[in-house]
């Protein structure tokens, strides 16, 4: 390009020694102008902006994909964050539940032993003993938030109940428990175990 320049700057010297009457040519800085306009034609800017557009959605669509991975991930710590945390109150809440579950059959055999008729002092004393250890476990599983189902006399309740039998005795509405068989207990509100009854149809 610079050695155009030259060949133009003494071209346009020895026009300007020509006789008068002879027109000059225009200026270099013209040529080079008009060099560089020829250059930049319309299909080489078209295609360029085009190309620019495409790049520009491409990154767009990028950006949109990262920032709903971001939420994503955002939700799903969320999510877990919520779940350690209902994991942990649901495990405080029932912390006692295996312990209570594993006390049940022995309250049942304390509650059948009781039953029975006493024939003499010594008998007596030993269910009077037996009575008070009776006492202290329920004391002691009531502390920790169990209690026992309601059963006889109230509307059967399928998950509160579990119906074992059915009789028709005029002295009951329908579907009431008329007899239990086995006590139910829950902790807190969630059953432990459902009371065994029998249900008037």
């Amino acid at each position: 390009m610079a050695e155009e320049k030259e060949t133009l700057n003494q071209d346009l010297n020895e026009q300007t020694n020509k006789p008068e009457g002879t027109e000059n040519e225009a200026p270099i800085e013209e040529v080079f102008a008009e060099a560089e306009e020829a250059d930049a034609s319309p299909e080489n800017t078209d295609a360029e902006l085009i190309a620019a557009k495409e790049r520009i959605a491409e990154l767009e669509g990028k950006l949109e994909e990262a920032e709903n991975r971001i939420y994503r991930l955002q939700a799903d710590f969320e999510n877990s964050r919520r779940r350690a945390r209902l994991d942990l109150e649901a495990s405080e809440k029932y912390r006692a539940q295996s312990l209570i579950s594993d006390l049940l059959p022995a309250v049942d055999n304390f509650e059948r032993a009781l039953q029975m008729e006493a024939e003499n002092e010594q008998a007596k004393s030993i269910l009077q003993g037996m009575e008070m250890v009776y006492r202290s476990v329920l004391e002691a599983i009531k502390k920790e938030g169990a209690e026992q189902i309601e059963a006889v006399g109230k509307e059967f309740d399928p998950h509160l109940h579990q119906a074992v039998m059915q009789v028709e005795d005029e002295n009951f509405d329908s579907n009431i428990v008329v007899e239990e068989f086995q006590k139910g207990y829950k902790l807190k509100d969630r059953v432990i175990r459902p009371a065994m009854v029998k249900v008037n149809q």
